[in-house]
């Protein structure tokens, strides 16, 4: 049965049903089910609803072709399921500090098998030994046999974070600042963990790490948050859309994500224990949807967001870099776990990019580390090198983009830290977890526990820090040593950047912390810094003068010099570097900027490229017109300075303008070559091209031939056309009596008669003389059949009389048929005439259907209203 269509929706209903159908498609992350694949829950109340109010509310700040593009988490996860962690450290929350990590065998199903992005289900399955499909969630990622797991207690010592108070202890005011008290970490993830709170607190409990107080962020909150509590730790979770505004509504549940998330909030929490921690959620894995998760962060104020996620980057990842700009706020992001690349966000400018490592600690307690396989990082294809990566740092280098990562943390899932993670059904499960995604919210711990203890001595927040890691950390050589372990073994791929060196290196940047020192220096922030001088590289010509400005960022004042520049080379008390006459070749130049109020001084490599001079080119081209037609001609010239233009040959009238524009007023029949000289006003140098010029004669007018029809008795127009180069008039010839046609090519016949007639038509060129004909074919029918029959009125009880008239051609007999007569109406035919009489109407709308068939075939119906009003 086809259903009645339903009333059209009004336009916001329509658009939240082309959402929805839109964030549907989006849903698809690389989270893993209980089978090895992304579980989204659709059954979720409102899910829907809430993606489709997220897509209508996004503002324009992604490109179209951008927005949709989904992003994946950086977790890792080692193939082997955990025993419950024993309750060392439940009552002393540092006793597993003192002891050696836990080492589980990988069963031989999965030895050398990593794991990118399962759950816990999956784990479960291969350890038993169960099929497990191979959707590319499986990775080589370690070549042991063995899964090495460290308890917060034992991460905590290996990279110096001070250590924890005694369990149930009311911490000093310093001690609280080291936890990271009354700051606060963003966490931006995709869906929805129901379970992240109690992930959290079955976290907290084994390890002895302070509880967190759930404290509900609703739709309607007014942003900025209030403070958050320097007395201990709070935990939220808020729903974002697109637009970065709160939703009412969780998102879909996935299973993938949903491990995503517990791993930021725990470790987050393990690294700044104090620190208030809001999970952002938003409503699937598009970039533009996470992009609305850090503008929420940045409404709700003053903090440090941690992103483990990343998209592919492109030459639109510049146009979002103002949403990691906010006032007081620090961005962090993992650089990826599929070996060398690079993604956004960490490819952005503002946000500290955070590599992965493989970590080791000793009986002694120290620490050895090498890059792990799987860390993301390279050189930008569309970054510029930001100004704090600067090439006094060891191992920077002088590349024109932009170097990730920035720094590094423990990644690798075979040297993992504990996770706990539920299933949809509550059952809890213990993991091995790593990837970049592990790192980037220990790093926001870190920077969190800084701001705290900055916040203590009366300083502003660090924001973004790289100028402080970079400048004041990595740019001395003793501080780098104290603050950072610099990591020179291991690699991320095969190509040459890809291997851990002295100094920075992509796959684990400056290096990872040593949290004690490098808290100090971050926590005191604010000395002088050197000026910073962004290598770049320039070009000129041999001979042209060539002048550019030094790109220096100081405090101060500064005063500038060069080392190594070519004779001719000088540079002013403003930064402007000037060469008269520059000589061709590549010279490279350091350029040192000195504060003149400190004495500090930075110094950047420009590459000064100088080409030899090129000639101008002249585009040789094929040129067509027609005889007496003026021709123009823009000649396509490329050329490097002022140059001047002159023809060579051709024929008379032929000019050429100092724009570059050919022109020949009077073109001649026949096929001409001029050639263009380009004259280099600066070097002498010429370039020349061909133009072939082919004139042709010009054609005579085409006429369109055309079938005119019409009926006899009935006035016929119509109109010629003809194709020409030059105006034209009309003519016909072998018109019908009463036929006539004006110099534009209208005809008219007032009062055909029928029949079929050839007209001839000709156009004559009014510039040429030449003419061009064409047939019209004029087709007069017969007057046909056709019904008069105008409307009928009345008043109810007075009698009714009128007629309808036919008109028709030659017949020899007529059939009429009425229909919807009202009862009392008769009809007699006099001729042609139809007679309809009423002798006593009633009141009423009525409608006659009169039809007509005569001897000739021919048919014809009409409609006759009849109205009989009351009075």
């Amino acid at each position: 049965m086809r259903k009645r269509q339903s009333a059209a929706r009004p336009a916001s209903l329509r658009a939240s049903l082309v959402a929805s159908s839109l964030a549907t498609a989006l849903v698809a992350a690389c989270g893993g089910g209980d089978d090895g694949t992304t579980q989204v829950d659709t059954a979720v109340p409102n899910a829907a609803v809430a993606a489709s109010t997220t897509v209508l509310d996004v503002q324009a700040a992604l490109p179209d072709d951008v927005a949709a593009n989904v992003a994946t988490p950086t977790f890792h996860l080692a193939p082997v399921l955990l025993g419950e962690p024993d309750d060392t450290d439940t009552v002393d929350n540092m006793t597993s500090a003192r002891l050696q990590p836990r080492r589980t065998a990988v069963p031989g199903l999965v030895v050398s098998a990593g794991m990118q992005r399962p759950t816990a289900r999956t784990v479960e399955g291969l350890q038993r030994g169960t099929t497990v499909a191979n959707d590319g969630s499986l990775a080589p990622d370690a070549a042991s046999s063995t899964v090495v797991t460290y308890t917060p207690a034992q991460v905590r010592s290996a990279y110096s974070l001070p250590a924890l108070p005694a369990a149930g202890a009311t911490p000093s005011a310093t001690q609280a600042a080291q936890l990271g008290a009354g700051q606060t970490i963003y966490i931006v993830d995709a869906y929805h963990d129901p379970n992240s709170a109690a992930e959290l607190a079955a976290f907290n409990q084994k390890f002895g790490l302070p509880s967190c107080a759930t404290v509900a962020i609703p739709a309607t909150t007014k942003l900025p948050l209030a403070a958050a509590s320097s007395g201990g730790c709070q935990y939220s979770v808020a729903y974002a859309n697109a637009s970065g505004a709160l939703a009412s509504s969780a998102p879909a549940y996935d299973s993938g994500w949903a491990t995503e998330i517990a791993l930021d909030v725990q470790w987050a929490h393990a690294t700044a224990p104090m620190a208030r921690i809001v999970l952002i959620e938003v409503p699937d894995a598009s970039l533009n949807s996470l992009l609305g998760g850090v503008n929420l962060a940045n409404a709700m104020g003053s903090g440090v967001v941690s992103m483990s996620f990343g998209g592919s980057e492109g030459s639109w990842t510049s146009s979002v870099d103002a949403a990691f700009t906010g006032t007081n706020m620090s961005y962090l992001a993992s650089t990826g776990d599929s070996g060398a690349g690079v993604q956004w966000p960490a490819v952005s400018p503002h946000v500290l990019a955070v590599g992965g490592t493989s970590l080791n600690v000793a009986g002694n307690g120290t620490r050895s580390e090498s890059a792990w396989s799987g860390s993301g990082g390279g050189l930008s294809a569309y970054t510029a090198r930001p100004s704090y990566q600067v090439s006094s740092v060891p191992g920077m280098g002088s590349a024109s983009y932009r170097d990730v990562a920035d720094v590094s943390f423990n990644a690798n899932p075979y040297t993992g830290q504990y996770l706990a993670v539920m299933s949809t059904s509550g059952a809890l499960s213990w993991l091995s977890a790593g990837g970049t995604s592990l790192a980037a919210p220990q790093w926001a711990g870190l920077i969190a526990v800084a701001n705290a203890l900055r916040a203590q001595s009366g300083k502003a927040p660090l924001g973004a820090p790289h100028a402080v890691i970079y400048g004041q950390v990595a740019s001395v050589a003793g501080t780098y040593a104290a603050d950072i372990a610099d990591i020179t073994t291991g690699s991320d791929g095969s190509c040459a950047t890809c291997v851990a060196k002295v100094g920075y290196d992509t796959p684990t940047g400056l290096g990872t912390p040593n949290a004690t020192a490098l808290l100090a220096s971050l926590a005191g922030a604010g000395a002088a810094t050197p000026p910073v001088v962004t290598a770049t590289t320039i070009t000129g010509t041999a001979g042209i003068p060539l002048s550019f400005t030094a790109n220096v960022s100081a405090p101060d004042p500064v005063s500038y010099s060069l080392a190594g520049a070519p004779n001719g080379m000088t540079i002013s008390a403003a930064g402007i570097v000037t060469w008269v006459a520059p000589v061709a070749g590549t010279y490279t130049i350091q350029l040192s900027a000195t504060d003149t109020k400190t004495g500090l001084k930075g110094t950047g490599t420009y590459t000064v490229a100088i080409a030899a001079p090129v000639p101008p080119t002249v585009a040789s081209a094929a040129i067509n017109g027609l005889a007496g037609t003026p021709l123009s001609y823009g000649v396509a010239i490329t050329a490097s300075n002022p140059i001047t233009l002159s023809l060579s040959g051709g024929a008379s009238g032929m000019s050429i303008s100092a724009t570059g524009v050919f022109t020949w007023p009077s073109p001649v029949v026949g096929t001409t070559k001029v050639t263009v000289v380009a004259k280099d006003t600066k070097t002498g140098l010429s370039g020349q091209g061909t133009l072939t010029i082919g004139i042709s004669a010009n054609p005579p007018p085409v006429v369109a031939s055309k079938t005119v029809t019409g009926t006899a008795g009935t006035p016929i127009s119509f109109t010629v056309s003809a194709t020409a180069v030059n105006p034209v008039t009309f003519s016909m010839a072998g018109a019908p009596a009463g036929m006539s046609m004006t110099t534009a090519g209208a005809a008219s016949w007032a009062n055909p008669v029928a029949g079929t007639y050839s007209v001839t038509v000709t156009a004559h060129d009014a510039k040429t003389g030449l003419a061009g004909s064409a047939l019209i074919t004029v087709q007069v029918a017969a007057s046909g059949l056709s019904i008069t029959a105008p409307p009928m009125t009345g008043v109810a009880g007075k009698a009714l009389a009128d007629s309808i008239t036919i008109k028709d051609g030659p017949m020899s007999w007529l059939q009429v048929s009425i229909g919807g007569a009202p009862l009392g109406m008769t009809f007699s035919m006099s001729g042609l005439t139809i007679n309809a009489a009423w002798a006593n109407p009633a009141t009423g709308s009525y409608t006659l259907q009169i039809a007509v068939v005569d001897s000739a075939g021919r048919s014809q119906t009409a409609s006759v209203p009849i109205t009989v009003t009351a009075h």
